[in-house]
């Protein structure tokens, strides 16, 4: 298992077939690619992982990357927000998906990461690092924040900022979580649904905009060729 393919795993919804590849996952962890401290940083977690219960894990995952817009898994969320913009977004990610003979199996937005890093895992190491790159203060805001909340998957996100070897300043993406207010809380949550209104007709977003409910369910495979 390579690398990318490791932090996607990690990263997506701990799906209780995890569990029964946990052998695979610790090997992994030993990427030559990685310092000796991140490839220990990397295997605590997975061991953490693997020694919580299936369904503590998923309501974990749900609490971290599901709650509010702040930790949120799909890029465009940071980038395009609600705009219609996300949408053509979406078409264009999808059309390299297909130019390169990949094709979603499940009913996900392309731009969850975890989706992306399985596609990248199976691309050229130079493409990939391109990729990481351009994502990568993304990733580095994530990892702010996840540190800031003392979350675990902090290390998963560093390790992409580092493998896209881009000049992401984690110390002041970290300054700039810390003076963030958290839109994870019940109150925070509560405050945007009374914010939302209902659009309709041209000020309506369009359905394809909209984050999806966390599906267990989620796979890049290459195309069989006739």
């Amino acid at each position: 298992m390579s690398l990318l393919k490791l932090i996607g795993v990690l990263l997506d919804y701990p799906k209780e077939e995890l569990w029964q590849h946990g052998e695979e996952l610790l090997d992994a962890c030993d990427d030559p690619a990685l310092t000796v401290a991140r490839r220990r940083q990397l295997r605590e977690f997975v061991q953490q992982l693997l020694g919580s219960d299936p369904l503590d894990a998923q309501s974990a995952w749900l609490g971290t990357f599901d709650r509010g817009r702040a930790m949120s898994l799909l890029l465009f969320e940071h980038i395009h927000g609600e705009s219609r913009d996300r949408g053509q977004a979406m078409v264009d990610l999808v059309d390299a998906y297909r130019r390169n003979g990949f094709v979603l199996d499940a009913r996900e937005l392309p731009d969850y990461l975890p989706l992306l890093l399985e596609y990248l895992s199976q691309r050229p190491q130079a493409e990939a690092r391109d990729w990481l790159h351009h994502i990568g203060h993304i990733a580095g805001m994530l990892a702010a924040r996840a540190a800031e909340r003392e979350l675990p998957h902090a290390v998963l996100l560093e390790i992409l900022v580092e493998a896209g070897e881009g000049k992401v300043n984690l110390a002041v993406l970290r300054q700039r979580a810390s003076e963030e207010v958290r839109d994870d809380t019940a109150e925070a949550m509560d405050k945007l649904w009374e914010e939302e209104a209902v659009r309709f007709g041209a000020e309506a977003p369009s359905d394809d905009c909209k984050p999806p409910h966390r599906s267990p369910a989620r796979a890049v495979h290459r195309e069989t060729q006739p």
